[in-house]
């Protein structure tokens, strides 16, 4: 039995736990720790499961991560929005030899989407297109761009020398290296990301719409069930080849 700390206990803890129950009879959940009990999350009863898995806030997840390390088991994280902090955990966890697992967006579908926006990127380098994107989440998501939206650009950056950074704006920039990026927060949007370029001639788009937060939630199972006995620092990438 693979017995499950989940750090964070918000809709996607509760639909993680409710996957958990569902389809995975050889795992269980001994602890969801949440604001009324976040006290109880302590590095003795860390110890007591074989993998966490955090969901939180950005201003909590570096050192939640870090517990789990002192704890000594592994961790799948899925918050956005504390980058500052995350090359530093990424240096903890490689020299104590510890086990962290973090992506932006654990859903299967939208790592294939990762994979076509790069290819797309590659083939729009240097062409006369201007790119632009739009995510639209739900009102309780608290960092603007998503942590997705922010992988996305940064692949576009990778590979069109077109772009170099991204800015908050609802119209497509047609001047600099900024790649514009609208933030749309409304009612009970799981979370959709369009990705544009257009021209004078024509418009390309792709797009990815999640339909519930099962996508997120499942991918973030399979993930700690891949890390289990590994060490080092991982992303879906690896999970998926």
């Amino acid at each position: 039995m693979i017995k499950v700390a989940l750090i964070g206990y918000g809709k996607m803890g509760k639909t993680i736990e409710s996957l958990i129950e569902r389809d995975f009879p050889d795992m269980r959940i001994d602890y969801a720790f949440h604001q009324k009990n976040i006290h109880e999350c302590t590095v003795e009863n860390l110890q007591k499961v074989d993998i966490a898995i955090e969901f939180t806030q950005p201003a909590t997840a570096g050192a939640n991560v870090l517990k789990c390390f002192e704890a000594g088991i592994p961790v799948v994280c899925g918050t956005t929005g504390w980058y500052q902090q995350l090359n530093d955990v990424k240096q903890v966890c490689k020299e104590k030899n510890k086990a962290l697992l973090y992506a932006t967006n654990f859903s299967i579908g939208m790592n294939i989407f990762f994979e076509i926006n790069q290819r797309l990127a590659q083939l729009m380098n240097g062409r006369n297109y201007i790119a632009s994107m739009t995510e639209t989440h739900h009102t309780q998501k608290l960092d603007m761009p998503s942590g997705t939206a922010v992988s996305l650009a940064e692949q576009i950056f990778d590979h069109n020398k077109n772009y170099t950074n991204w800015v908050l704006d609802d119209k497509p920039n047609n001047e600099g290296l900024s790649l514009s990026i609208a933030a749309i927060r409304t009612e009970n949007v799981p979370g959709t990301h369009v990705v544009k370029y257009e021209n004078d001639i024509d418009l390309i788009e792709i797009k990815h719409e999640a339909k519930s937060r099962d996508g997120f939630a499942q991918g973030a199972i399979l993930a700690a069930r891949w890390l289990i006995g590994k060490e080092g620092y991982y992303g879906m990438k690896d999970v998926l080849q």
